[in-house]
């Protein structure tokens, strides 16, 4: 819950790199966040046509400066779900490996898709993840599903009112105090210095963003995925009054224009940047 997509991360600390706002090291420091190292495969070894990829993976402030020589001004997030390519533009190798994985980042200046495959190590208690971004190729064109700024603060006002009130019709144990609690750490983590993006994005993406954040946040309380639990945690109650599997597919379906709308506000959050540099460039 209230994880920020490592995707994300790539791209609006790599997009910060390329306005000159961050250094290399910091842009890399910002990637990887909590994980223990973030390595980048099959990245074309120049610049040159049908140069070949590295012989293996390479680091990210390496990577960064090898997108910027391949065209690379900004980068893109997609945020795929089953039935939903949202932010994909294909071929279909890049959509199935960037569906399976829930997320990519796409440099379109380079033609390229990078898509993340996580790898967990350590002894129990002590886990760190290392994290592999697969390069594949980019078909040019629009993304899938992305909306504007503005049309996405519009819908993510109504998705708000539309998850309260389903935490409440669906008698969802976390509509009240543990929703709160829940709540109350993801801001207790803003306000103690956490940026939801880097530097160079415009205070309505920050809003977008954030916003996106607290919808998804209540989607997951809905379906009982809620840390540490609370009543009920662990033995079916925290779904509330559903006690059959078909009661907690029926709250699913509900619940998925919601998080549909907020999946969809995160993008155009995150893409803001390359898109504001796309309308410079015409």
């Amino acid at each position: 819950m209230l994880q920020e997509p490592r995707s994300g991360r790539m791209a609006a600390w790599g997009n910060a790199l390329f306005a000159g706002l961050i250094s290399p090291d910091e842009a890399a420091e910002r990637m990887v966040g909590e994980d223990a190292a973030h390595r980048v495969a099959a990245l074309p070894s120049s610049a040159a046509p049908g140069a070949e990829p590295e012989p293996g993976p390479v680091g990210l402030t390496l990577a960064l400066g090898r997108l910027r020589s391949l065209g690379t001004h900004g980068l893109r997030v997609a945020l795929p779900a089953p039935g939903h390519p949202l932010g994909l533009s294909g071929p279909p190798e890049l959509n199935s490996r960037a569906l399976d994985a829930g997320e990519a980042v796409l440099a379109p200046g380079a033609g390229l898709g990078l898509v993340p495959e996580l790898y967990e190590a350590g002894p129990e208690g002590d886990v760190h993840a290392e994290v592999t971004w697969h390069c594949l190729p980019l078909r040019d064109g629009p993304p899938a599903d992305v909306p504007s700024l503005a049309e996405a603060e519009r819908e993510l006002a109504e998705a708000v009112r539309e998850a309260t009130d389903l935490l409440t019709k669906l008698d969802v144990a976390g509509s009240g105090p543990v929703a709160d609690a829940a709540l109350d750490a993801y801001r207790a983590r803003m306000e103690a210095g956490r940026r939801l993006l880097a530097p160079g994005y415009p205070p309505r993406a920050v809003r977008v963003l954030e916003l996106a954040q607290r919808v998804r946040a209540l989607v997951d309380i809905a379906q009982g995925d809620v840390p540490g639990g609370g009543k009920g945690a662990g033995d079916g109650r925290e779904h509330g009054g559903a006690v059959s599997s078909s009661e907690i597919a029926a709250r699913a379906e509900a619940l998925r224009p919601v998080e549909r709308t907020a999946r969809r506000a995160q993008v155009a959050a995150y893409n803001a940047y390359e898109e504001e540099l796309g309308r410079k460039r015409m």
